[in-house]
């Protein structure tokens, strides 16, 4: 085992508020979307609301590379997250959070507030509003030679997509050292109009893309100028659709090389890699789940993990499939390392 570190993230440090409301407080502050940004003006406006009690909501640190840092490091991995927060209540229990999973923090910060997401029960579905706020302020500068070239992968928060320059300078950076870089494309909103992007990036960089299943059809679809009505609406028709017209696409974009390698998560389907041309597959089973909040970002966390200690691309997709089960029976990431115990002992093997 190398002293280095195995894992480097690297996005916007949020802090999760996890509330109950209804429809017409959704409305009144425009969170209509199931993912969506808002204004600073907009968050502010909706803390003050009387009808949230939000002293008592809970609060997690959260944005989907510190999810990943935090599941890998409780796995075992020796992880390092990097963003930027304000100087507020909100950073301080990102950072408390970020310490207590073991993570070791490289944090900037800015005169902005420390970026928030209200994750929204409206009873029957869940909508995210998120504020990125002091996120946002992260250079190329605050990223030191050091910390990339320290590191066995890094992972980037789909989101920040929207800051080009910062993204090119990353993937060159660490491409420039052989340095494979994980990115998950974090929402339908990013694919539609990042779907280009993203493509590019793959071609031309050690690359590894993780999607859902609805964000890899609207990937194939942006990329094939399909119309949105060929949309599937099922869990099934979208394995279906998937296996059918969205690998072969993957499976050419994949040919004949190392990178990129595609991961496509389907929830309670399992997921498939695509790879070299090739596609693998790995089962799960359904649970009933708590919460679906960061799954995804533990299937990931457990997938690039398993990746750096040396397993195959199948048993990297079957470690993510259980620890994502596992955090589906909890509330976000609040998850006790013990829990994840049997799982870091595989790692170490």
């Amino acid at each position: 085992m190398s002293d280095k570190t195995e894992l480097l993230c690297i996005g916007n440090p949020i802090v999760d508020f996890y509330l109950n409301i209804n429809e017409s407080l959704a409305l009144k502050y425009g969170i209509t979307d199931p993912v969506q940004h808002i204004s600073a003006e907009q968050a502010q406006s909706f803390l003050r609301e009387p009808c949230v009690d939000f002293a008592s909501a809970v609060k997690s640190s959260g944005g989907g590379s510190a999810n990943v840092a935090k599941i890998a490091s409780m796995l075992g991995m020796k992880t390092a997250f990097l963003g930027c927060t304000g100087n507020d209540e909100n950073a301080g229990i990102f950072m408390r959070e970020m310490s207590e999973a073991g993570v070791s923090s490289f944090l900037t910060q800015s005169n902005e507030k420390t970026g928030i997401c209200f994750a929204c029960n409206l009873g029957n579905k869940i909508r995210f509003a998120a504020y990125p706020g002091a996120a946002l302020e992260l250079t190329e500068a605050d990223i030191k030679d050091e910390l990339i070239d320290n590191t066995e992968a890094v992972v980037l928060d789909g989101y920040i997509l929207d800051r080009r320059s910062l993204v090119l300078n990353i993937l060159m950076r660490a491409s420039h050292k052989g340095i494979p870089v994980a990115l998950d494309v974090a929402s339908i909103m990013q694919v539609k109009s990042k779907a280009e992007e993203i493509l590019t990036y793959s071609r031309g960089f050690p690359l590894f893309v993780f999607m859902n299943a609805d964000e890899a059809i609207t990937f194939f679809n942006t990329i094939r100028k399909a119309r949105d009505e060929d949309f599937p609406s099922t869990e099934k028709e979208k394995e279906e659709m998937i296996l059918r017209d969205v690998c072969p696409m993957l499976k050419i974009i994949t040919d004949g090389e190392i990178y990129p390698v595609i991961v496509v998560k389907l929830g309670s389907r399992g997921a498939m890699v695509i790879a070299g041309g090739n596609v693998y597959r790995e089962e799960t089973f359904t649970i009933i789940p708590h919460d679906p909040i960061g799954a995804g970002d533990a299937f990931c966390a457990a997938f690039i993990s398993a990746w750096i200690r040396g397993k195959s691309l199948s048993e990297c997709a079957a470690l993510g499939n259980k620890v994502a089960r596992e955090i589906l029976q909890v509330l976000g990431t609040h998850i006790k390392s013990g829990k994840l115990k049997s799982f870091a002992k595989t790692l170490k093997n």
